[in-house]
């Protein structure tokens, strides 16, 4: 059934019957998921997304062929996505306007990633290039899902949503790269370099840079870290493992110099409550995942810089994603 579904839905779009044979992804990203933190600031995080390699005469490939700059023609994988992400300030019950705590935001997006790989004996580089459009303000309905979920875990109800940004149309374009150097340590395969990237658009502007390392076992069977806000979505691409099992750790540690960021500069086009947003935020990401099969299941802990002057602590969240080949 599912199965069936996919396809009609690829057939909708104008793609080629190669969709049959893809991944589907669940993301969950969620403050309460972090050790010791509590709720509030990005409070929660939900995306469903569809990777496959696609074929020869797919759609992506004469898209590929009109971008500047990009290797016209190659790309090793490619996916759709459609998520939901909500803002708060960390104190819920209160129903006035807080004005030295961020902006209540809902944000409902649709995207899609274009990725390609060079790998060699030493060393694998991995382009991706993301274009996401979606929606800020009570279009996106964060405040009937939070008070939803809170009406169903007997959390404290949220009194504030009445203050949240405005609507406002969005649109994301955003471009990073990895390389990863392999090497072997004992009995553990190694994988570990450099990374940058920037977006650009109405919500976000920046540019970051970083440094990772995986460390495991058929680390060839999964491509990369897992990709969390504000970066668009890591490729959550793997080959079923012909070991059964499979898994690895890593810990990545990036910087970025926010020129924009809608989430706390407030709408573009008219007032609404803003904050002093701060230029450099730093995160500090570890996390393992496991492939085993055709199933694959990554949790990464984020530790965040403040965002704003006016923050008073560091932001901790968890995500968590799981995906099956189907």
């Amino acid at each position: 059934m599912v199965r069936r579904a996919l396809l009609f839905a690829a057939c909708a779009i104008g793609s080629s019957p190669v969709l049959a044979d893809g991944i589907l992804s669940l993301k969950v990203e969620n403050d309460l998921l972090a050790v010791g933190d509590q709720d509030g600031h990005y409070t929660n995080g939900i995306e469903g997304a569809w990777t496959f390699e696609p074929g020869a005469d797919h759609w992506t490939r004469r898209l590929s062929n009109s971008i500047p700059l990009w290797s016209h023609g190659e790309v090793d994988a490619v996916t759709y996505r459609v998520g939901h992400q909500m803002y708060t300030p960390t104190n819920i019950k209160r129903s006035d306007l807080i004005e030295d705590d961020r902006p209540y935001a809902g944000y409902l997006y649709g995207g899609i990633s274009l990725f390609q790989d060079n790998a060699s004996r030493w060393l694998r580089t991995t382009d991706a290039l993301h274009l996401d459009i979606g929606i800020v303000g009570p279009a996106a309905g964060a405040k009937h899902l939070q008070k939803v979920a809170h009406n169903i875990s007997g959390s404290d109800d949220p009194e504030g949503w009445h203050n949240q940004l405005h609507n406002e149309p969005t649109v994301s374009l955003g471009w990073s790269r990895a390389w990863w150097l392999r090497n072997s340590l004992g009995g553990l395969e190694l994988e570990y370099g450099p990374n940058v990237g920037f977006n650009l658009g109405n919500l976000y502007d920046y540019a970051s840079s970083g440094i990772g390392l995986r460390f495991g076992h058929d680390l060839e069977h999964h491509y990369g870290i897992p990709g969390v806000a504000p970066s668009q979505s890591g490729r959550s691409y793997f080959t079923p493992n012909a070991a059964d099992f499979g898994w690895f750790g890593f810990v990545n540690l990036e910087g970025r110099y926010m020129a924009h960021n809608l989430f706390l500069d407030g709408n573009t086009f008219e007032d609404s409550h803003d904050v002093d947003r701060r230029e450099w935020v730093g995160d500090a990401q570890a996390g393992v995942a496991f492939n085993w099969n055709r199933w694959s299941l990554a949790f990464t802990h984020v530790w965040r810089t403040h965002e704003f002057e006016e923050q008073d602590r560091s932001d901790r969240f968890g995500s968590l994603v799981l995906s099956t080949w189907l």
